[in-house]
């Protein structure tokens, strides 16, 4: 979400920037706007490293229940 309200953050400043001539505003809000997109694309990342961590564990734990009832049917 962080990085959502950092680029909403960002598009107003580049528009104030814009509207009052004020170039360093301007490319503030464009530096803010990039940082937000970043954040969000990294959070995206982490969630879908997250899935599949869970996956992994699921399917771990899979193999060792049919594991455990192998050994115990013999």
């Amino acid at each position: 979400m962080a990085g959502k309200t950092d680029q909403v953050k960002g598009q107003v400043k580049e528009a104030v920037g814009s509207l009052t001539g004020d170039k360093d505003l301007k490319s503030e809000g464009k530096a803010d706007r990039r940082a937000g997109e970043a954040k969000e694309k990294v959070g995206h990342a982490k969630e879908k490293v997250e899935e599949v961590i869970d996956k992994t564990e699921d399917k771990v734990e899979e193999v060792i229940d049919k594991t455990k009832d192998a050994v115990h049917r013999k």
